[in-house]
């Protein structure tokens, strides 16, 4: 089939440019040269009579045509994808390549076991793990499952399963209570040195508290140390730099041997939903399915760490 002919021709090439962010990243995962899939995209440009990318010596961005292009694009080729492998769930055949994404500290304690687990099970199926505690697009980013810690936004693109809860504690050394002295009262978090994870650029450092009444509230604290990984933040409260407020299933150990106690343990408690979250599609890859199954499976343990 002529190149000007075939629909296909130059999408592959800009959906992953996009995803990517510049040809020489979409050439890697092609297989291909950063030239090469600059001149495909221009190709596709020309069949179609738009421009689709603002090019500078910076960065690409979508011009309004291409953001268009680009979001029924992405949402064609999931499609086709999760259709091409839809025709192995009759004969069991769990193959392919599964993009996650795992909070740090939570995905390497787990979810990397059951993904273990999951590869020994089915050789023919590749895993391509990323650990981020940043919130990902799905759908523009090509990345078949999540799991999330929070609480979710409406978003009618997406399907979430609920694998558990975690309950969070305020804890601290000993060394710190011993030289900073132990909160009394939610107040003086705004006197201590507190250690918080990553958060979104304007918001001001908060832990939640739960009250008499079950109700959850915010409270100011003083935030000295910012960390993007939870193991990261669990080592600097070892090791007496200050407060911080992280889930049982990450300190348990920490506590049972002493080197860490808790305070403030009448406000305490609070608790955060924990969802596998994956694309709204017609067809859900095998992989999916299979993932999905073995996460809920391991959160119904009861030594999970974390509760349904």
């Amino acid at each position: 089939m002529p190149e000007h002919d075939d629909p296909f021709s130059g999408v592959r090439e800009f959906v992953e440019t996009m995803r990517n962010g510049s040809f020489t990243a979409a050439g890697a995962r092609l297989g291909l040269t950063g030239s090469a899939v600059g001149k495909s995209v221009s190709r596709l440009e020309a069949r179609l009579g738009t421009k689709l990318l603002h090019r500078t010596t910076r960065r690409l961005s979508l011009t309004p045509e291409g953001q268009r292009y680009f979001d029924g694009w992405v949402a064609i080729l999931s499609d086709v994808q999760g259709l091409e492998q839809s025709v192995t769930v009759g004969s069991g055949q769990v193959s392919g390549r599964l993009s996650i994404h795992l909070p740090a500290a939570f995905g390497r304690r787990h979810v990397m076991p059951v993904l273990s687990r999951l590869a020994e099970d089915h050789p023919a199926l590749d895993l391509a793990v990323s650990f981020t505690e940043r919130r990902v697009n799905l759908i523009d980013e090509g990345v078949d499952l999540v799991v999330r810690i929070g609480a979710l936004s409406d978003d009618a693109d997406l399907v979430a399963r609920r694998l558990g809860r975690q309950r969070l504690v305020i804890c601290a050394s000993p060394a710190y209570l011993a030289a900073h002295g132990t909160p009394a009262a939610a107040a003086a978090l705004t006197e201590h040195d507190c250690i918080i994870g990553s958060r979104r650029d304007g918001v001001p450092p908060s832990w939640l508290l739960r009250q008499p009444d079950g109700s959850i509230s915010t409270q100011a604290i003083r935030a000295r140390h910012e960390f993007s990984d939870g193991d990261a933040m669990l080592e600097a409260t070892l090791a007496g730099a200050g407060l911080s407020q992280l889930p049982t299933w990450l300190v348990s150990d920490a506590l049972a041997s002493g080197d860490l106690i808790t305070v403030l343990d009448d406000v305490s408690g609070a608790e955060m939903p924990i969802h596998a979250v994956w694309p709204r599609s017609r067809y859900l890859k095998p992989g999916q399915r299979a993932l999905i199954d073995a996460l809920v499976a391991d959160a119904a343990r009861a030594e999970a760490g974390y509760w349904l």
